[in-house]
């Protein structure tokens, strides 16, 4: 345990740091801005990058991943906003660190047990507010994506059986609502009105081999879900592969995910 949570607490650390992403970030021309969302007596804090386009634009929520509000979270928001889009990433730790502080005000060792805390309720609320807010921006078209990676792929999965007018949801090695010892939560995937797509990594059975029992429940359900994995990739590659000293697996998946991803928001517009 002792040396688990060791790893762990290296791990957050150097994520924490990710000087590569918070420069990329300071170089874009593109407008950001942090705002604070409200609802139910709660605030939120929320990350917003804007598209520099002449036309109204649907909206991708962003959800972080178990390392929370990172400057990658920050940088993959901007990309998003670089792609045409209008871009919103919550901070789902808003509240949550000392002095009502999110996720920078926590020391990096206490991020993923401070996540791991949050009430499933508090979550889709935080959620829907951050949506609701980013559409009613006046450059929205009111068209609603979500999208999230680990921690947030999963909840990705959860939110589209929250929320009957997502488009689509975009799920980063995450796993569908889950019952132990049972499997995926049908009750739960009935819900999903939008179609799901899945991208998974080669080299990460922990979250892989949840994959073809949801295929087979979200197709006996009669719902949309269309998982890829690419070889050779490690969990979090999306990160992982835009990250100079990333693995060449996971620098070649992030391209192969990112042209899929970008393919089929084109598709579904």
């Amino acid at each position: 345990m002792k040396r688990a949570a060791l790893l762990f607490a290296l791990i957050a650390s150097s994520l924490a740091a990710q000087d590569w992403a918070k420069a990329k970030v300071e170089k874009s021309p593109r407008h950001r801005e942090w705002v604070t969302v409200k609802h139910d007596g709660r605030s939120v804090e929320a990350y917003v990058a804007y598209p520099e386009v002449k036309e109204k634009t649907p909206v991708i929520l962003v959800i972080h991943e178990i390392f929370g509000h990172s400057d990658w979270v920050q940088d993959m928001t901007d990309e998003l906003a670089g792609a045409g889009y209008i871009a919103i990433s919550p901070d789902l730790l808003s509240g949550a660190g000392p002095n009502g502080g999110g996720t920078s005000s926590l020391p990096s060792n206490q991020v993923g047990q401070a996540i791991n805390r949050l009430p499933p309720d508090q979550i889709t609320a935080d959620l829907n507010a951050a949506a609701d807010y980013a559409l009613k921006l006046p450059a929205s078209n009111g068209e609603l994506f979500v999208a999230g990676f680990c921690y947030g792929g999963s909840q990705t999965f959860r939110f589209a059986t929250n929320r009957p007018d997502l488009k689509a949801a975009f799920v980063f090695y995450g796993s569908a609502p889950w019952i132990q010892g049972t499997g995926p939560d049908k009750a739960a995937l009935e819900r999903i009105k939008a179609p799901v797509y899945g991208f998974y990594a080669g080299n990460d059975a922990r979250i892989g081999a949840t994959v073809p029992d949801t295929v087979t429940a979200m197709k006996e359900l009669g719902k949309k879900y269309e998982p890829v994995t690419y070889d050779g990739a490690g969990h979090g590659f999306m990160r992982g592969g835009e990250d100079p000293a990333g693995r060449e697996g996971d620098k070649k998946a992030r391209e192969e995910a990112w042209t899929r991803w970008m393919s089929l928001l084109k598709s579904l517009r």
